[in-house]
């Protein structure tokens, strides 16, 4: 009898056991700098192992703390797991304040919109046509990639002109074509004959 009760025992605490979540380790979070209350705030979003080693390298980055937390609690709600420190870094090294970053990932296009972001700012656009570019994107308003804008400014299409095309709802054939006639148009230009005008021979 006694041994029915052990087995029964041992059973109950094998199959208990196996519904039950081993502690989380939170010490890399505070070994990253983060303060003990914003701790607190992430462990009912049960956090996991892989998103505190992201919240690490947000750290890393120098993002804030209210920011971490944001950030995690996106994603959540929008039914996945926090993967995107690489591509905060790179909007931080863009130039992106902490405020961008949150309204990317509340709109969950933290990720998919962080290459665009990137490149209009090496494109050499001004602040403000950054800023309106990327706002159509998140209310997912028709823009154009920063490769089509990119084409059309090297051909000459001042900012203020490229946003005419894209409130004007210029698609990204359209953006694609008028720069690819443009370039042509450039290039011939570039290769008419000049006469090369000297002195008469003796």
């Amino acid at each position: 009898m006694k041994s029915t009760h052990l087995i029964l025992g041992i059973s109950f605490i094998v199959i208990g056991g196996c519904h039950q979540h081993p502690l989380m380790d939170y010490r890399p979070l505070d070994q990253a700098g983060m303060g003990s209350g914003t701790i607190e705030q992430l462990k009912p979003l049960h956090i996991s192992a892989p998103e505190i080693q992201q919240v690490v390298k947000l750290k890393h980055a120098g993002i804030s703390d209210d920011t971490c937390v944001v950030l995690i609690s996106s994603a959540h709600a929008h039914s996945r797991l926090f993967t995107s420190s690489e591509s905060v870094a790179s909007l931080l090294g863009a130039r992106y304040t902490e405020s961008d970053i949150v309204d990317f990932a509340r709109a969950d296009k933290l990720d998919a919109v962080t290459g665009d972001a990137v490149m209009l700012r090496l494109i050499g656009l001004s602040d403000s046509t950054v800023r309106v570019v990327l706002q159509r994107d998140l209310q997912g308003l028709p823009t154009l990639t920063s490769a089509a804008i990119g084409r059309l400014k090297n051909t000459g299409v001042t900012e203020r002109q490229i946003l005419e095309r894209i409130n004007g709802g210029m698609t990204e054939e359209q953006a694609e074509k008028e720069a690819t006639t443009r370039e042509a148009v450039r290039n011939h230009s570039n290769t008419d004959f000049v006469r090369v005008r000297g002195r008469k021979p003796r």
